[in-house]
């Protein structure tokens, strides 16, 4: 996310990172995911899955700020949202 101006406590501010999980056979390709996604990281694929509908994908793993709208706003409960922990490296 770009920003259009630095926040003054940018040195301190650690922006959260998700891991987004869809259970494919559950989505009935609503596109809600994809219409509400405020980074859009999500996009509907080209495949289908048992019902004949079409899910979702992740096109932008590392875009997703963990902000749970997808999981909040589907239906049928298909997309899930894990908090990414960050390793921070160990400098000698």
């Amino acid at each position: 996310m770009k920003l259009w101006r630095t926040p003054l406590d940018i040195d301190r501010l650690k922006i959260p990172h998700g891991e987004l999980h869809i259970i494919k056979d559950r989505c009935k390709g609503c596109g809600f995911c994809v219409e509400y996604c405020p980074r859009e990281v999500l996009e509907l694929s080209d495949e289908f899955n048992i019902k004949g509908y079409h899910p979702p994908y992740v096109k932008d793993e590392e875009g997703c700020a963990d902000c749970r709208l997808c999981e909040a706003i589907c239906p049928e409960f298909a997309i899930f949202v894990t908090t990414k922990e960050e390793v921070e490296s160990v400098e000698s």
